[in-house]
């Protein structure tokens, strides 16, 4: 199968979860990809930002791989996370990490530097080149402070081979449609936006990546098939019935409110790293006030 039929329907952002002196659970991470497997997600996206990798070590990090890939057992497929916004530095993690188990890699555009569209431009090519794995552009503009706008998106579809589809984060649906009027074939186009999962799957994307799915992995999963099946009926109830968990999830920050979630659920404890901190008072009652109604 190829590798961008394998990766459409709903990936997982994975959190990972720690226990109260800091550490990785990693217990409690079993259960976490546990959970997502038996509720039939496609895949999972380990060291993404829902992870909280800005505060994870390099060997957490391959601790955290290593523990996965023995666990998953080749169950799912596995992306993994490695961005960043110095471009040598981003190489050598692709030629140090342990990526022979997984499927691919998922790449934020830069952070921070905020580089010009040719900035983007040739540091996708230069990471392409190192890269043992084909690679998921990420465009965040919402974290990374920089747009990759859609002439680029396509310039690099068009020109890199090893590129293989893009987790569009922009909440621009103009530049989504943009994409994907234009995109070659077999460029695949995910979304990241969660509440806009939806609307952007009838438009043509193949899929999403995450986060509300930790903590609604079937839920969220049978919206997203519904969408690729053009049941749009089953697709929109299951929708509204988590418009409020989405709200709830990025009031403050992510992944605060999901940890919420899937502590209220008893997956997790609700330790975040800092500067992270666990949700306010206020919005963790609401979210547990929310649980408790759906019985």
């Amino acid at each position: 199968m190829q590798i961008q039929q394998q990766l459409k329907g709903t990936g997982v952002a994975v959190i990972t979860p720690f226990t109260s002196d800091n550490k990785i659970d990693f217990p409690a991470l079993g259960k976490v990809l546990e959970h997502l497997i038996v509720n039939k997600v496609e895949y999972l996206v380990l060291l993404g930002t829902t992870g909280e990798t800005p505060v994870l070590s390099n060997p957490e990090k391959i601790a955290i791989l290593e523990y996965s890939y023995d666990l998953v057992n080749n169950r799912l497929p596995i992306v993994v996370g490695i961005g960043g916004n110095d471009t040598a530095d981003l190489i050598h993690d692709l030629t140090h990490f342990p990526l022979e188990k997984a499927a691919a890699i998922l790449s934020a555009s830069p952070y921070y530097n905020k580089p010009s569209q040719e900035g983007i431009f040739q540091h996708y090519k230069m990471v392409a080149a190192a890269s043992p794995l084909p690679i998921i552009l990420y465009n965040v503009p919402g974290r990374t402070g920089r747009n990759m706008s859609a002439a680029t998106t396509l310039r690099i579809a068009n020109e890199i081979p090893n590129i293989i589809g893009i987790k569009e984060a922009s909440g621009d649906m103009g530049q989504c449609m943009q994409i994907l009027k234009d995109r070659p074939n077999n460029f695949l186009v995910l979304s990241g936006d969660d509440a806009l999962a939806l609307p952007q799957l009838a438009c043509g994307m193949e899929g999403v990546i995450s986060v509300a799915a930790n903590a609604f992995p079937l839920q969220f999963g049978d919206m997203v098939r519904a969408c690729l099946n053009n049941d749009y009926t089953k697709a929109r109830t299951l929708n509204n019935s988590l418009m409020t968990p989405y709200d709830l999830m990025f009031v403050e920050n992510n992944p605060a409110g999901v940890k919420a979630f899937m502590a209220i659920q008893g997956l997790i404890s609700n330790q975040l790293r800092m500067p992270n901190v666990p949700l306010s008072e206020g919005i963790f009652n609401q979210i547990k006030l929310w649980i408790d109604q759906q019985g």
